[in-house]
């Protein structure tokens, strides 16, 4: 595949296309094959009323439509069936044309923070996010803030809710279906005094038992589930410092990698390099500690998703304000950080920065299927990899390849502040992307309220 940089070239390509198309309509020998990614712009739309609201995540549903997870503050315009002002999950059905179908809101009468989706078996979703709430949508509250577990049909339908925590911050950052039919929840447990007091792990060894008495900001912390939700096993990770879990993914031998941000220097942490690292620990199918790693430089370095690459290895991005040690180019004042590695020990494979001379940021990152990887994040920078920026930052989508090589990029926003979390390669080779905006202007036609859920397609 041919990718162009930038909305510079889409004119020239859009031309080419009309004219190989035209000159086809007369050719019986047209191979027919999949759609090749064009850099078109297909639609921009935002979703919202006039408080705030913002998208987290998006997947494809059965029928070829989208569900877009989000939290609103909002109580009019898009958002429906919802009263009071409190922060509360947002699920959006869309059709392909980014039409909405229904929405849902999940919570209660305290502030509920979604924060993923995840598709599952029966053709429904699962929420994770987490809860101040003990009333409403919400069965049951430990303390000031408790993994909140929802799992709906396709309707949105609520089937079941678990919440799990302890008297502290303990919030949920993905839930995964696993391979047994149950499922995988992962986030951070505030482990120390305030919080759990060294509680929420079913496999305990000295140095949990030592961490536990002493201060903890907070631990990776899994949780495996059965169907229906309930507990099978729980366990925590990390140092007496602030470790924060932010994405999971199921390994081919039934276990998972936990990746997020690390600022300890101890107990389950071996090399720490600087003041936050990437920090990815492999843990078996019944949370036992297979092996961990840090990664990064003298500065700060914040881990935020994975994904699994075609030869069995994964992709982590983030951001990265560092120089030196794992990071070999970096381009300004943040950027985007890549890295890919071994999935059997850890290893780096190999590592690539992008951005320009500001701050560059990167959210989510997912397998287009064809050797390629779509990446969503968020730019000031205009120059570097950047091809443009409309204001004080623009939501930024690129496109590598395998080896990390930059295939395509363009930043969509307005004047103010555009934002980009998640994106999605779809079964029709359209790539849609979700995220928040405060614009009016540029790309941005129409702004519901204070900041709405940016959506874009691409084809």
């Amino acid at each position: 595949m041919i990718f162009f940089k930038g909305r510079k070239f889409l004119t020239l390509f859009l031309s080419i296309s009309i004219f190989i198309s035209c000159s086809s309509d007369d050719d019986n020998s047209v191979i027919h094959g999949d759609p090749v990614f064009e850099g078109q712009l297909v639609w921009v739309k935002t979703f919202g009323g006039s408080n705030e609201d913002d998208a987290i995540d998006i997947v494809e549903a059965n029928d070829g439509g989208y569900v877009v997870l989000g939290f609103t503050n909002s109580i009019d315009g898009d958002i429906t069936g919802k009263t009071n002002p409190d922060q509360d999950y947002w699920l959006l059905k869309l059709n392909q044309d980014g039409d909405k179908i229904w929405d849902k809101t999940y919570g209660g009468s305290q502030n509920d923070q979604a924060t993923g989706l995840s598709k599952t078996n029966d053709g429904g979703y699962i929420i994770s996010g987490y809860t101040s709430s003990f009333d409403g949508d919400v069965s049951e509250n430990a303390g000031f803030q408790d993994y909140w577990i929802v799992k709906v049909d396709n309707q949105g339908i609520i089937q079941w809710e678990k919440s799990f925590g302890f008297i502290g911050q303990d919030q949920a950052y993905k839930v995964i279906p696993t391979t047994d039919g149950g499922y995988f929840a992962s986030g951070t447990l505030q482990v120390g005094e305030g919080g759990s007091n060294g509680e929420g792990n079913d496999i305990v060894n000295e140095d949990q038992n030592l961490r536990g008495g002493q201060h903890s900001l907070g631990d990776f912390w899994g949780i495996k589930m059965d169907a229906n939700g309930n507990k099978i096993w729980r366990r925590y990770f990390g140092g007496t410092q602030a470790d924060l879990n932010k994405d999971v993914i199921e390994t081919d031998d039934g276990g998972f990698l936990l990746v997020g941000i690390s600022d300890s220097p101890d107990f389950d942490i071996s090399n720490a390099i600087g003041a936050d690292d990437f920090w990815v620990i492999k843990v078996s199918a019944i949370g036992e500690k297979v092996w961990e790693k840090s990664y990064g430089g003298l500065e700060t370095d914040r881990a935020f998703s994975i994904a699994r690459t075609d030869d069995g290895n994964y992709l982590l991005t983030g951001e990265s304000r560092s120089l030196g040690e794992d990071i070999s180019n970096p381009k300004g004042g943040g950027d985007i950080w890549i890295i890919k590695i071994n999935a059997s020990n850890g290893a780096i494979l190999w590592e690539k920065s992008f951005g320009g001379t500001e701050f560059d940021t990167s959210r989510g990152i997912k397998n287009l299927g064809d050797g390629s990887f779509a990446i969503a994040g968020s730019s000031r920078s205009t120059g570097g990899d950047a091809s443009n920026n409309y204001g004080a930052n623009d939501a930024w989508f690129l496109i590598v390849n395998e080896d990390g090589t930059l295939e395509y990029e363009t930043t969509i926003g307005g004047s103010d502040i555009d934002f980009g979390n998640d994106v999605m390669g779809t079964s029709a080779n359209e790539i849609v992307f979700v995220g928040s905006t405060l614009s009016s202007d540029f790309d941005i036609t129409l702004n519901k309220g204070n900041k709405d859920i940016l959506i874009f397609k691409m084809k």
